[in-house]
């Protein structure tokens, strides 16, 4: 082995900015291209919208404006404006801000200096401008390096605030494109979290006059077995139902900021409204079956929170404050006080709840035996499942490259096998079903244990008590792009619909594109997704080129098939709203219709020529 020598010139000192460049996924977590909704740009953007978010929360400005465009953002808000003497080093000089000071910006989510500055930097054109006392104070960047400067000058007609605007850097962020739909919900959930703030996107009026209970109406899929209760109190808001839906599924924020991944303050109510209703009806019941079935969400406010990542997607406080009260004590406090009092003067409302845990706890009962020995199954199939080809890092390990922690489910042995020969053995496993999985529609729990290959792959995925230790952070269908492998992926998406509908709804469930046509010359290969990519390719590679169809994963070898699931791997997030009316989704494509769905596929059939 070649020694490298080390001496005093490889010491390096970086520039503030400089460091943020080199090491992105430190301060924004991955980079992506604005396909995901945890794509480095949505980021960037947050972290922008934090801080005019954080002058709301201080009484300061009630309206945002966002304007969108193809590759760049302008946030304006009417704050109180990023004080003139100081803005230069407010958005380019690391741990420099007010945030520090929680008498200037009691709990907020932008605490540790970073945030802007991260935008600065990895901006290909940074802008900002504040508005003060008549005065006002503009600024340019690229790349985190100054421009221009206006500095200090007179103006009385502008209202106070900031302005900033944003290109991510094009060399980083690679063919990036925002994707409004992603931008629109990270507004809501602003608005959700602050009643009184109206976001002007685009063309569009976004605010909220009931919080959670606006949240909840918007995202529940399922019938509401009841009416959304509804609990606030002093740096507390609850809301939750039940459904006829299994599982929990949780929305959870910390000082505006939705932490995707939970955290204290998520575990801290899970288990403290199981206990509530619990001693509310003083009889022994699991508290499985007490939440089975809701659908909630909780929103605390901290003064200086931990996170556990720079991104903030996941609480780690223990304390509501400086030598306080705790985060379990405090949301424990409040729901056996709030809620309590809610049961006993709802009594139509408790009989309800009443029924559906002897509901869930009858279902339980009836499958125990089955449970207890598909458990049984799938720890020892866990020892040596021939149906996992595991990795090695993890989505619920603490150290790691977590976010790219992945499964792909492949149909038979010849698409596994491709996979798991190129594969990056550190982020990405593979489970081989065994021909088409069961139509599970409106079927019970009980099947997910009795059906062999829904057991281990719910055992897997680790998410039989929900979604705290899921293994993976993408769970990708991969399978041929033909009729069968069509209707596999049905057959998946209506088993996580049915059974784990927060894997879909937490934007954990893809499906993998894989090329249709080869086509390549002497000199070159270009891989085609769609008809339209094969004739640009055609046209490309001149007269004559071969042109190949992949009728199966199979069909693609392993050293082919490493650069359709690398760095460009191209999927398509299975997303689910409340306008998709699941139930009668399921019902048409999956029940027992049978006459109804043969004419509709009749009236629509597409009939695709063969490729000469």
């Amino acid at each position: 082995m070649k020694q490298v020598e080390y001496t005093d010139k490889n010491i390096i000192t970086l520039e503030d900015l400089e460091h943020v460049r080199r090491r992105p996924g430190m301060y924004i977590g991955k980079l992506g291209d604005g396909s995901h909704v945890d794509d480095g740009i949505y980021v960037l953007l947050k972290e922008v919208l934090d801080n005019s978010v954080d002058e709301f929360r201080m009484g300061e400005g009630k309206q945002i404006n966002v304007t969108l465009h193809e590759n760049h953002v302008e946030v304006r808000d009417f704050g109180r404006g990023i004080p003139l003497g100081k803005m230069i080093d407010a958005i380019s000089v690391m741990n420099t801000g007010a945030k520090y000071d929680s008498k200037v910006f009691k709990k907020s989510v932008g605490l540790n200096g970073v945030g802007s500055k991260a935008v600065n930097a990895l901006s290909e054109k940074f802008i900002v401008q504040s508005f003060r006392e008549g005065q006002s104070r503009r600024a340019e960047f690229k790349q985190g390096k100054i421009v221009s400067d206006s500095g200090i000058i007179e103006d009385t007609k502008s209202q106070k605030g900031t302005y900033v605007y944003f290109e991510p850097d094009g060399t980083m962020f690679e063919k990036f494109k925002y994707n409004e739909d992603f931008v629109n919900t990270m507004l809501r959930n602003y608005a959700y979290l602050n009643t009184g703030l109206t976001f002007n996107f685009n063309d569009t009026k976004i605010s909220s006059k009931n919080g959670l209970l606006d949240l909840l109406n918007e995202n529940i899929t399922s019938e509401m077995l009841y009416p959304i209760i509804h609990l606030k109190g002093e740096d507390i808001e609850v809301a939750f139902t039940h459904t006829n839906q299994y599982g929990e599924e949780y929305y959870s924020f910390v000082n505006g900021q939705h932490t995707t991944q939970g955290g204290t303050h998520q575990s801290a109510f899970r288990e403290a409204v199981g206990r509530t209703i619990k001693e509310f009806f003083n009889k022994n019941m699991e508290l499985n079956d007490i939440r089975n079935g809701i659908v909630a969400a909780i929103a605390i406010s901290v003064e200086e929170p931990v996170f556990e990542s720079q991104t903030k997607t996941k609480l780690g406080s223990r304390d509501m404050a400086e030598g306080g009260i705790t985060v379990n004590k405090h949301i424990s406090d409040f729901l056996k006080k709030e809620l309590d009092n809610y049961l006993h003067r709802n009594l139509e409302i408790s009989n309800i709840i009443n029924q559906k845990i002897q509901e869930s706890e009858k279902e339980r009962k009836a499958i125990a035996g089955v449970t207890k020995t598909a458990r049984e199954r799938a720890k020892k199939a866990n020892l040596y499942n021939k149906k996992l080809r595991d990795c090695r890092i993890h989505y619920n390990d603490s150290k790691g490259n977590i976010d790219d922690t992945c499964i792909f489910i492949t149909e038979g042995d010849s698409a596994s096998g491709s996979i798991t020969k190129s594969r990056d053995v550190n982020t990405q496993a593979v489970f081989s079903l065994r021909g088409k999985p069961l139509n599970s529609y409106g079927l019970t729990k009980k099947v997910v244990y009795e059906n062999e290959e829904f057991n281990l792959l719910q055992a897997a995925l680790n998410i039989e008590d929900g979604l705290d230790g899921l293994r993976y952070n993408k769970v990708i269908v991969a399978t041929d792009a033909d009729v069968d492998g069509m209707h596999i992926r049905l057959l998946l998406i209506t088993f996580f619909l049915q059974f784990f509908p927060d894997l879909i709804k937490k934007g954990h469930v893809y499906i993998l594109q894989t090329p249709l046509f080869r086509v390549r010359n002497k000199k070159e290969t270009v891989y085609c997704y769609s008809e339209e990519e094969r004739l640009k390719a055609v046209a490309k590679l001149g007269p004559n080129p071969e042109i190949t169809r992949f009728k199966g994963l199979g069909e693609i070898s392993p050293d082919e098939f490493k650069h359709f699931i690398g760095k460009n791997m191209r999927l398509d997030q299975v997303t689910l709203k409340k306008e998709d009316a699941v139930a009668e989704l399921l019902e048409f494509y999956m029940g027992k219709n049978t006459s109804e769905r043969q004419n509709f596929i009749i009236e629509n059939l597409v009939v695709e020529e063969d490729v000469e």
